[in-house]
């Protein structure tokens, strides 16, 4: 792996020290990320948790970190779709919603793996 994909398991894993972060390198100087049991703020979902994938590829930080994936059981409390921005796939050959929100103006002096992933949760767990 890269020493700015390391650093960026590690800053994530430093923000999220009660969730266990797995990750496998993906041969090309990458990680293939996932984080268990991430809480699900608020009572728009039927689940509490969730365990949230991503990519970082070689080119980190000069690409994005796009897109994530969490559990393929989410569902909302008021019986809604997923919506918008939500998609059905896979994320290390298990099924996943997969989530799509591209960074389009990527700074990589700023757009961080770990600022990314809070965004999406934000996203995730805000939404009508």
């Amino acid at each position: 792996m890269t020493a700015e994909v390391q650093l960026a398991i590690k800053e994530i894993s430093e923000a999220y020290p009660d969730c266990r972060l797995d990750f496998v390198e993906d041969g090309e100087g990458g990680a293939l990320v996932m984080i268990q049991e991430v809480p699900l703020e608020g009572s728009l979902y039927s689940q509490a948790h969730t365990w949230i994938g991503f990519h970082i590829t070689h080119t980190y930080p000069y690409a994005d970190v796009y897109p994530h994936f969490v559990r393929h059981d989410l569902s909302r409390r008021d019986g809604k779709a997923l919506g918008e921005g939500t998609s059905i796939g896979t994320f290390r050959n298990a099924p996943a919603v997969q989530i799509s929100r591209r960074t389009n103006k990527l700074d990589p002096t700023s757009h961080t793996a770990l600022l990314k992933l809070c965004k999406v949760l934000r996203w995730l767990t805000s939404r009508p």
